[in-house]
């Protein structure tokens, strides 16, 4: 009777041990659970955090940078507006008018002049001599047409040598001689400046040259002062 009793009390008192373990066991995993629990929770705060931050970040760095970029653009817009103003401000210059009349030679040397006295004329000198190398290009003075061109003088005589006469219109002619070479013929209308011959050494001539006149008629004996005429037409010698 003793003995019976008291397996059971012992059994009893072994249950009640193993319940409070399983519930002492449960209460830990609960107290487990809640931790993890809250550190998943301050995880996914700190995460959101950082997310947060960076797209601000992200966003200041791209505000700025449009502001920069606007701000280069209106600097742009002030300067190519301050470039206009400066250019309509600026008086358009006008169009540089081309020469109407020009040397017959460029880089020459004045010689023998105009009614100059001496023994290789009939009587005074018709024309004007620019002293220059054989070969050197022979323009025409002033547009024109070509009237006479050629040797013997082209009709004027042999004294001239190689010639060119050329009707500039208003009664103005122009001639040029003791030509190496003559690349015009009668009838040809020529240009301002146009290359119409090469100088040279024909006819009564001592030294390379080119004889110029300016005359009032197409012939021999209407000559002026080429160079006083030229002058007047804005030449310079």
């Amino acid at each position: 009777m003793s003995q019976r009793v008291t397996s059971r009390s012992f059994l009893a008192s072994h249950l009640r041990t193993r319940a409070a373990v399983l519930a002492a066991g449960m209460g830990v995993t609960a107290v487990v659970g809640a931790g993890i629990a809250a550190a998943a929770d301050t995880t996914a705060a700190h995460s959101t955090s950082t997310t947060a931050k960076a797209v601000q970040t992200q966003a200041d760095v791209q505000a700025k940078a449009a502001k920069t970029q606007a701000a280069e653009a209106q600097k742009t817009t002030e300067v190519k507006k301050a470039t206009e103003v400066k250019k309509a401000a600026k008086p358009a210059q006008p169009a540089k008018k081309k020469a109407a009349w020009v040397d017959p030679v460029k880089k020459y040397t004045v010689s023998a002049t105009y009614a100059q006295a001496g023994g290789m004329w009939q009587s005074a000198h018709s024309g004007q001599d620019f002293a220059v190398p054989n070969g050197t290009k022979v323009m025409a003075t002033h547009g024109g047409t070509v009237v006479k061109a050629g040797g013997n003088g082209a009709g004027d005589g042999p004294a001239y040598g190689n010639a060119v006469v050329i009707n500039h219109g208003n009664g103005m002619y122009s001639q040029y001689a003791h030509l190496s070479q003559v690349n015009v013929q009668p009838g040809q209308v020529v240009k301002t400046g146009q290359k119409i011959a090469l100088s040279g050494n024909t006819g009564n001539s001592s030294g390379p040259h080119l004889h110029f006149e300016i005359r009032t008629g197409a012939h021999y004996g209407s000559a002026i002062d080429p160079v006083k005429f030229l002058r007047g037409k804005g030449v310079n010698f």
